[in-house]
This record gives structure tokens, sequence and C-alpha cells, in this order.
């Protein structure tokens, strides 16, 4: 039993958690709900790129002649990340830009793996679900944004819980989701609120944990560079970047990564310099086959002169669960009945924001006096809102 002073602090702290990440949250829901369907709606837009249909026993190109034929398109980019789609190996995707680091400057080139023809540059900077993906992700913010989402993220939490909290001693008299359709209009969306805000509660939890995890993908990345890649890179340390002129066969390399953990597939490439690799080597991403470890990536380090594996090692954790998190995010793990799923559960957390806002306004618009014989008029139930709804944010693959 909460004690009057307990029950006044988790409403202070409910309500204030509520308020300030209400409107990022409506926005994140917002911008989220596209992006669950991203695939779907790039193949509605007509800007998904598609490999020509070939007997299944076409030859590969090599991995060199795809990459000679992308960076011909860019002459003065260097080659970042080269990737092939989750659901087709006859695609990759090479991603140039002015330098190694980081970036939002880039280009991207769709390449034919069975004819190493250029099918399509891509524009993934621009266009409505561009737009929908930056103020997803950082508000067009960069890091500062996103920190920023992930901080209203774990305000999001603190208000679910303490949502859970205060549920049970408003709703004493009332029946589990009884929502009073004879009483005035602000009695029945507040109870509707709570009813749709216990629904999505478990949902709400991951997909806001979830959400605040990607938000730290890239000082989660950065600490791993220095945590794990510092020891194997003792080897290398002082020399610079190793220049692509003496770089060997990059399809060498992708053979012995393959050939260091059979079984898997590979996911992406990450080239010297860059953000997931060292300054001497071609780092291999290889995934499963199986529903879970298709989302758990292996990286390989072959070095980019010689060609030859120099570490495999495991994963941190924290690595694992950013990788983990991301599909569960936008519920990518079991096809279009969880993406359908998520949207629903999305749709009624608008809903709760929305309901939430408007029973804010209503109670600061009734006089104290008004206010307070309205509550004891609508009994147990006149609890405080809002509760808000998910973080929706993605992270670039």
């Amino acid at each position: 039993m909460l004690t009057p002073n307990t029950l006044k602090t988790w409403t202070w702290l409910h309500k204030w958690s509520s308020l300030v990440c209400t409107v990022f949250m409506l926005l994140l829901c917002l911008t989220g709900l596209p992006l669950i369907f991203h695939h779907e709606i790039g193949h509605l837009l007509g800007t998904e790129v598609e490999a020509p249909a070939m007997p299944a026993d076409t030859p590969r190109a090599s991995l060199d002649r795809i990459l000679a034929v992308a960076q011909a398109q860019h002459p003065d980019r260097v080659v970042q990340y080269a990737s092939q789609p989750d659901d087709s190996t006859d695609l990759w995707f090479v991603t140039l830009t002015p330098t190694p680091a980081p970036t939002d400057d880039f280009r991207s080139v769709a390449v034919d793996a069975r004819t190493a023809e250029v099918l399509a540059q891509p524009r993934f900077d621009e266009g409505f679900m561009w737009v929908m993906l930056k103020l997803h992700v950082d508000l067009f913010a960069g890091l500062p944004g996103k920190l920023f989402l992930g901080f209203m993220g774990l305000l999001l939490v603190v208000a679910i819980i303490s949502g859970v909290v205060l549920y049970a001693p408003f709703m004493r008299k009332l029946q589990f989701g009884e929502v009073r359709r004879d009483r005035s209009t602000r009695v029945k969306w507040l109870d509707l609120h709570n009813l749709l805000g216990i629904v999505t509660l478990v949902w709400a939890c991951v997909v806001g944990a979830t959400g605040v995890v990607n938000t730290w993908a890239d000082l989660i990345v950065k600490y791993w560079q220095h945590d794990e890649l510092t020891a194997l890179l003792a080897p290398y340390q002082g020399q610079p970047l190793t220049p692509v002129a003496e770089r060997g066969s990059l399809q060498q390399s992708l053979d012995a990564a393959l050939a260091q953990a059979p079984g898997t597939r590979l996911s992406f490439i990450a080239f010297p310099g860059t953000a997931f690799s060292s300054p001497h080597h071609n780092t291999f991403f290889l995934r499963g086959d199986a529903p879970l470890t298709s989302r758990l990536l292996e990286p390989v380090l072959v070095d980019a002169r010689t060609a030859k594996v120099t570490a495999a090692p495991e994963l941190p954790w924290y690595l694992t669960a950013l990788l983990v998190s991301q599909p569960l995010h936008f519920g990518d793990y079991a096809g279009m009945p969880m993406q359908i799923l998520w949207a629903v559960l999305d749709i009624a957390t608008i809903i709760v924001l929305g309901s939430g806002l408007y029973l804010w306004v209503a109670r600061r618009r009734t006089q104290p006096q008004g206010a307070a014989a309205a509550a004891r008029q609508e009994g147990p139930g006149s609890g405080p809102a809002p509760q808000p709804g998910p973080v929706v944010a993605r992270v670039l693959r």
C-alpha cells in the first residue's frame, strides 16, 4: 500500500517525466511508423534496387572487379563499406565517402554480383524516407541529437514504471480495463488512456529500451575500438593507414574470412580506417543462417596487405546487445506479421500520447475548485496523465 507521501512522489515523477518527453515520443512514433515498413515503401515508390533474374548457377564476379566498377563511378572518393542485402546475394552495395571517417556525405553504388554491371546509384540521403529516418535517429543534429533522444527514452522508461505503480491504486474500485462510457468526455478518455497504456506496457518498455541502446551506437562502437581492438593492433603500432595501392586481393580476403568461420555468410565489409575496422585491416562481419544468429555478427580481421586472417575476436556483450536491439526495435524478426503487430501497437501508443496531452490540458483549464470536485466525482481513475509511448530510433546499417 502506498502512503500519501509516496503516492505524491510517484505522481510527480510520472507527471513530469511524461510531460518532458511526450512531444518527442509523439514525433518518434509518427516517424517510426513508416520506418517499420521501409522495405515495402521502397518497393512501392520504386526506390528499391533489384537484381535481374538469372539462372541460380550463374558465376559470380570477383569482389575486386565489383569494387573497381563501383570506384570508377566516384574516383575522387574512397570505399568505406560494401554489403549485400539480407535477402539476396545477387547485389553488392558499395558506399563511397570523401574520407574513411564517419560522415553523412556518402554515395552508394549498386552492382550486380554476377555481371559486375552498375544497376543503380540510389540516393539514401534524400526523399521522404530519409527525412523520416533523420528525424527519428538524431533530429538532424548528429550525435548530440542521438544522445538527446536517448535521454528522452530514459524519461519514457521512468514514465512507464511510475505509471504502472500508479495504475493499481487508481483502479482499485474499477474493473480491469473498464471504460466508463456514461461519464464525461474527460473521464472516458482517462479510462481509455489507462487501458491502452497498460495493454502496450511491455511493448513500450521493449521498444523504448532498445531505442535508448540504439542512440548509444556511436559511443558503443568507439568503446569497442578502444577496448577490444587496441590489443589486436599492437603489431601495427605507429604504421599509417594502408594505402589502396598496397592492398591485396579483396576476393582472397573474403575467402579467407569465410574459411575462418564455416557456416556463415557475409553481412558487410568495413575497409581500413573506417569506424568498424582498423587502419590496417579489411574487417568482414559474418553472420549465421538461423533467425537469431543471423542478427549476431562475427568480425574477422584480415590484413589488408597480405589478405591473411590476423584475428577473429568474439563480439563483447555490449555490441551483441546493440545488434540484437536494432531488429527487435523495428519488429524485423518475424516478417510481415510482426511488422503489422508493431504498427498496431505504435498507433495505440500514439493514442496514449495524444490522450495524455488532452487530459493534462483539460485539467489545466479546470478551476482548482472544479478540478477537486471533478476528481472526487471521477473516483480512483483520475490519475495523472500521460503515459507516453515508444522511442522508435533506427541506426543506419
